[in-house]
């Protein structure tokens, strides 16, 4: 869903507005905002803390936000109409134009696009069915829709920073995790993330779990390319020692996380697939919560 060069786009796609749509996409936008919000969060851009980028902030992350609004409520509306995948694409397409437009050129949500985006049309499809709103839906609906697409898109030779630097390493790339229907979101995530909630962690609490539980297995890209296999097994290793050592909620569970973010902070890592599969976990459980 994203393009070596894009121009501008003026309007988003023509669209109901219908009720599901509008109920989707807002749900994307808070739970974009949620993991900003979230903190301490290593090597990731908060709202006090830069963490490792010297290019972006909270204000990029918002204005950023606010430009992506109307795309989440539009791909959700074409997957409620059944688009195929090129018309979500072109959707995607048009998303990053206003995000780069709106932050001087700087990405801070391409792979929310693709991610959170494919997830919103899976929930506009399913919700063309009248059936609430599971996870199992979910990831049904993107199979049953966009599976082939995926698949076929997730064998093109990658061009942006993240793909060359899992292909270099032998990792499963973005595209591949999409093909596959997201399995670390799915599996790990967002169990993660309602049992958290369930056994009483505050929100705050099961989010920076999860984004450890996902840290701990997830092949992010955004790691390999900053700090390459070393950087992604240090990652990896200090997401597992926090959670043995008993997770956010444990006394000095912060300050534990607040000395991550420093030693990531020295060593450039920004676990930003995480951080979207974070995004996208609060944003389905949400979802689903809500649903009547």
């Amino acid at each position: 869903m994203m393009a070596a060069a894009l121009q501008p786009a003026q309007v988003w796609p023509q669209v109901s507005l219908s009720p599901a749509p509008q109920a989707i996409g807002r749900a994307a936008t808070r739970a974009l905002y949620h993991e900003l919000a979230l903190s301490p969060k290593p090597g990731l851009v908060t709202l006090t803390d830069n963490g490792s980028h010297r290019d972006m902030d909270a204000q990029t992350f918002m204005r950023s936000l606010f430009a992506l609004r109307g795309y989440f409520v539009a791909i959700s509306e074409l997957g409620q109409q059944n688009a195929d995948f090129a018309a979500l694409e072109r959707c995607g397409i048009q998303a990053e134009a206003h995000m780069l437009a709106a932050t001087g050129g700087i990405n801070t949500h391409r792979g929310a696009i693709f991610m959170l985006g494919l997830l919103c049309a899976a929930a506009g499809a399913a919700s063309a069915s009248g059936a609430a709103p599971t996870p199992a839906r979910l990831r049904l609906a993107l199979r049953h829709h966009w599976g082939g697409a995926l698949a076929a898109r997730a064998s093109r030779t990658p061009t942006l920073p993240g793909g060359i630097a899992a292909q270099k390493h032998g990792l499963r790339s973005a595209s591949q995790e999409a093909a596959l229907a997201f399995p670390v979101l799915f599996e790990t995530a967002v169990p993660a993330l309602a049992a958290g909630l369930a056994r009483g962690l505050s929100p705050m609490q099961a989010r920076l779990d999860t984004l450890f539980h996902v840290m701990a297995v997830l092949d992010d890209s955004n790691l390999a390319h900053r700090g390459g296999l070393a950087g992604l097994h240090h990652a990896r290793q200090s997401a597992r020692s926090f959670l043995a050592a008993g997770g956010a909620a444990r006394p000095g569970g912060m300050e534990a996380a607040q000395a991550m973010g420093v030693d990531f902070k020295a060593r450039n890592l920004s676990p930003g697939g995480s951080a979207d599969t974070l995004a996208a976990a609060c944003w389905m459980v949400q979802l689903c919560a809500s649903a009547p």
